[in-house]
């Protein structure tokens, strides 16, 4: 019990460790650009495509914290909007920036969650649900990236081709397993006395709809602010964002560092296009990494201050009433 009760304690202040982490993730990344570049870059683009982006991002981060909507109707448990939206807010903030999602924003709603009275079962089943959403609009975006990519994207070799369409093949059967096994599947799956119970084909086909809604979303950030400097089809784009997005997680890499760069290198070729390309991918990186991190940063402290004020008010009302009880029996 008491080994029990340290292991949650440390699992419960780890989300404060992962949110320091990503802090540090994200000024590891924009550290190597000059303050005068990140400005040179930011006032270049238009205001216009700036507020798109700002747009895009808010939108991204609804459709992120939907996540979290989507993980309480499957362990049917109702929730007051504001803390699945803010536990979705914080969580992802912090996991897009610190990489390793279940680990990093798996830790902040451990946090938030158990302080919400939810159980740690409970907890595992909806970060594990939630991965599913993502692995499964995955499987869907590789697939429609595979046809709207350029080929000349995938590199000149025939094995990247080759590869290319088996990941694609593979996604594609990755997919219709799981929606087999949603429609046709009902037992509950039961993995260390956790009872995973098996999503309806509804739910399955909303989480592909809620997981595709977050990287249209944050493609439009990007998009936004590319668009300033190199006219690209959307089409075009969105195939290359896709496939970039996807190889960012899978490589566990803080915010894809590198693979957005080296794939759209290949796509918009030329020394003037990625020094144009640099400026674009700043702007995506503030707008849509840091700013929410800050955001998300002073919303956190601001709620655990409350809550730590809160806890301590009621900490003294009931020495408070403790005190005048013993009074009262003294008296008497």
């Amino acid at each position: 019990m008491q080994f029990k009760r340290i292991f949650k304690k440390i699992l419960s202040w780890s989300g404060l460790f992962f949110f320091a982490l990503a802090a540090y993730m994200i000024y590891v990344q924009l550290s190597k650009y000059h303050l005068s570049d990140i400005k040179e870059a930011l006032l270049s683009i238009p205001p216009r495509n700036l507020w798109l982006a700002c747009l895009a991002s808010f939108l991204g981060y609804v459709a992120l914290s939907s996540y979290d909507w989507l993980a309480l109707r499957y362990i049917k448990r109702p929730l007051a909007a504001w803390k699945w939206i803010f536990a979705g807010f914080i969580g992802f903030s912090v996991s897009n920036n610190a990489g390793h999602a279940i680990v990093s924003g798996g830790a902040i709603r451990y946090r938030l969650y158990t302080r919400w009275r939810f159980h740690g079962s409970e907890i595992v089943r909806m970060v594990t649900f939630s991965g599913f959403t993502y692995l499964v609009a995955c499987f869907f975006l590789i697939i429609v990236g595979y046809f709207l990519t350029p080929s000349h994207a995938f590199g000149g070799g025939s094995v990247s081709h080759v590869t290319t369409l088996v990941v694609t093949i593979l996604s594609a059967i990755g997919l219709a397993i799981y929606f087999g096994i949603c429609a046709f599947y009902k037992e509950p799956i039961t993995i260390k006395d956790i009872k995973f119970d098996i999503p309806s084909l509804r739910l399955a086909l909303e989480q592909v709809f809620i997981g595709g809604a977050d990287i249209l979303m944050a493609s439009l950030v990007l998009y936004s602010t590319l668009t300033a400097f190199v006219p690209i089809p959307f089409v075009t784009f969105m195939g290359v964002f896709i496939i970039a997005a996807v190889l960012g997680v899978f490589s566990q890499v803080p915010g894809g560092l590198g693979v957005f760069e080296g794939l759209f290198l290949l796509i918009i070729p030329g020394e003037h296009n990625a020094a144009l390309l640099f400026g674009a991918l700043i702007a995506y990186r503030i707008i849509y990494y840091l700013l929410p991190l800050i955001i998300s940063g002073i919303v956190l402290i601001s709620y655990e201050t409350y809550h730590k004020i809160r806890r301590q008010n009621q900490i003294d009302k009931i020495k408070a009433e403790r005190k005048k009880q013993t009074l009262e029996q003294k008296q008497a």
